[in-house]
């Protein structure tokens, strides 16, 4: 970025150095006047040809031969690097870049993706269903340029996800979660490990290729490895056993299912009155029609449907089914 704004403006210094130049240079050989030397200094730039207002002495005449010869190269110089952005859209660029880095800076428990292949596709669509803020890191631009003409309106960085100036760039800092979906294992692993180091709290969650990779992902930091393969195969042969609990669990994950969200609430996130009560109690407050499909418990195993008698302690959290509607209404009664 500095870069590219250097170079942008490179020829916009040149133009003010001549200028400075030529209005000291005046001030100094002739003892004229500021405005009288930034005068001399613009016709003598501008070549337009109108009379001196400074009698020049010969010291001053040999300044002003050499701010014309100067003057001439720079100026051409200026108009031929402003004409050149221009027409290679660099400018077009510089201020995209600009605007770029604008809404990255305004991002805030964001997600980044690492990776805009299949998987990295799909896992952009659900965060976007639900709303969830992200930024995509893929270092193929044509990938990119492929997605945004097909519609997708994405933040994106171009890049290398193992490049710890570019997570930066893309503010994991401040992220609540990465995802890595690329292909190489070996590159997850390196993604995961940078991430992890520039934030502890980052939740990370990372492909796998090989399920030799699983362990080495996370001792590297991932709080979650996923083989799509294997979940491939796993709900494909489910399909066969048992399909119609597959197809609705599709339903609801699938974009015909997108008005119906799964939600957790923590026990910090109760109102103090209910902290400690039943879930009988949780659920008929302030009724808004979600369900309360599981628990999971401070030692982290998960109970589903549990007996409503059962206490809401401290570390417990509460899974809920219901419409986004519902959701968004329990979380507005809970604030």
């Amino acid at each position: 970025m500095r870069k590219s704004t250097l170079r942008l403006l490179q020829p916009f210094i040149v133009l003010h150095v001549i200028i400075l130049t030529g209005i000291v240079g005046y001030m100094v050989i002739e003892n004229a006047s500021f405005v009288d030397s930034l005068f001399m200094t613009t016709i003598s730039i501008t070549t337009v040809g109108y009379g001196e207002v400074v009698p020049l002495s010969e010291p001053g005449k040999w300044f002003t031969i050499f701010l014309l010869i100067t003057s001439w190269g720079t100026f051409a110089f200026a108009i031929t690097r402003i004409t050149q952005f221009v027409v290679s859209g660099e400018i077009n660029k510089y201020f995209k870049t600009r605007k770029l880095m604008k809404d990255i800076a305004r991002l805030d428990k964001h997600v980044i993706l690492c990776g805009y292949g299949r998987n990295g596709h799909q896992a952009a669509q659900v965060l976007k269903a639900h709303d969830i803020p992200f930024i995509v890191i893929e270092k193929d631009e044509q990938l990119i340029l492929k997605k945004i003409a097909e519609g997708d309106d994405i933040l994106h960085l171009e890049g290398d996800g193992t490049d710890d100036d570019l997570l930066r760039l893309a503010g994991v800092e401040r992220a609540r979660a990465l995802i890595t979906t690329l292909p190489l294992d070996a590159e997850n692993v390196f993604i995961v490990l940078s991430a992890r180091s520039l934030n502890p709290d980052i939740q990370i969650i990372s492909r796998a290729s090989e399920a030799t990779s699983v362990p080495k992902l996370k001792k590297a930091g991932a709080n979650n490895v996923i083989m799509p393969d294997r979940i491939g195969g796993s709900h494909m042969a489910t399909l066969v056993s048992k399909p119609d609990v597959v197809e609705f669990i599709d339903f609801l994950s699938g974009e015909q299912g997108q008005s119906i969200h799964m939600e957790s609430v923590a026990y910090d996130d109760l109102p103090e009155d209910l902290k400690g009560k039943t879930l009988r109690d949780v659920m008929n407050w302030n009724k808004t029609g979600v369900n309360c499909i599981g628990i999971k418990d401070p030692l982290g195993k998960f109970l589903i449907n549990p007996p409503d008698d059962t206490a809401v302690i401290k570390g417990m959290k509460v899974m809920l089914l219901g419409t986004r509607h519902q959701i968004m209404q329990l979380k507005g009664n809970l604030k």
